[in-house]
């Protein structure tokens, strides 16, 4: 996403942006009591939405005290969804997720270039040195340290960045894995076939409507602890834009930043939510509606996938006319980071 508090409103080609199944890890890839405590109360009593309180004056509602912290929605993801997830494997055909690490040239929102150059180590041996890498400038995946709220800090209550590194930084995630059963909702595909395409550069908000009305098209129903996958088509058509197109691209289509729309992946037990835009959400944002990773990163801590390559994945599940597959991401185990490459799988 952008560096902003909401999706920024410049272009981004190139561009600055002014259960007791449950399972929840410390560093050491254990369960500490307290968070196996929280972990259960969260498998058999968590709130709605609405009953959710505020977070401050700021207009969001949050799960802080409810979820464990370094773990947030990830632990919706049930022992029982992961081996649910793995029977869904029936072709045994693995697709990668992940665009190549300098697909955007230049970086997205300004950000720094990958610096990449082999080695002679020594006569017979060879070595990678990457002097610059941001994992945010391709396929990614946000951490919950990735995005404050204001003065009310980080999902784990903190303000300091130090300090949410060490509670929530990906190397919590790095040391559980992600492994869970993932949906792809195909947008484009389904509009296609109602005679309405959409650009997915116009920016245009998905509702959960839309998401509602495009699972039952496609036979498919949420289930708690699912990595939810939406389609725009937008890394595809940029990638394949002359480099004068991408530089003037202003906008995405993604999911509306509204309450609404966190209502709806709360209230269905989102474990994480990833698309093919830079942001999850619409852009450029509404500061009328407010910020996606606002209300989903340090308030419900629910983490997104930003620049998935889904057009394989959307193919495949097309040909099979099923829609659901067995997920996996292994993310970076760099303590303190506050984001990942996606490192993400669908088996069919």
């Amino acid at each position: 996403m952008t560096r902003n508090d909401s999706v920024g409103d410049g272009r981004v080609g190139g561009v600055s942006a002014d259960d007791s199944d449950g399972v929840s890890a410390d560093d050491s890839g254990g369960m500490s009591a307290d968070d196996s405590a929280v972990a259960s109360r969260a498998a058999s009593s968590i709130p709605s939405y609405r009953e959710l309180p505020e977070l401050g004056d700021l207009g969001v509602r949050h799960s802080r005290g409810v979820l464990p912290p370094a773990e947030g929605t990830l632990s919706f993801i049930a022992r029982a969804g992961v081996v649910a997830a793995a029977q869904t494997v029936s072709a045994g055909i693995p697709i990668p997720l992940n665009l190549a690490v300098d697909a955007f040239d230049p970086p997205l929102f300004g950000r720094a270039p990958l610096t990449h150059r082999v080695i002679e180590a020594s006569r017979n041996d060879a070595e990678d040195i990457v002097d610059a890498f941001n994992p945010q400038a391709s396929s990614q995946l946000d951490g919950l340290a990735h995005v404050r709220a204001r003065e009310h800090g980080y999902y784990d209550g903190s303000t300091d960045l130090a300090s949410a590194g060490d509670a929530l930084g990906m190397q919590h995630w790095a040391t559980r894995g992600i492994v869970a059963r993932g949906v792809l909702l195909d947008l484009p595909r389904y509009w296609a076939a109602r005679g309405r395409p959409v650009d997915p550069f116009e920016g245009i908000g998905i509702t959960p409507d839309d998401l509602e009305s495009v699972a039952a098209a496609q036979g498919v129903d949420l289930q708690p602890g699912d990595v939810l996958l939406v389609r725009t088509e937008w890394a595809a058509r940029y990638l394949e834009s002359p480099a004068a197109k991408r530089a003037a691209v202003a906008g995405w289509t993604g999911l509306v930043a509204s309450e609404e729309m966190a209502e709806f992946l709360w209230n269905r037990r989102v474990a994480l939510v990833g698309s093919d835009n830079p942001a999850v959400e619409n852009g450029p944002g509404d500061p009328a509606i407010g910020s996606l990773h606002r209300r989903l990163l340090p308030s419900l801590g629910l983490s997104l996938f930003e620049l998935l390559d889904l057009e394989v994945l959307a193919e495949r599940c097309a040909e099979l006319g099923r829609w659901q597959f067995l997920f996996v991401s292994v993310p970076l185990n760099l303590h303190g980071a506050v984001s990942s490459p996606a490192n993400a799988m669908a088996v069919l």
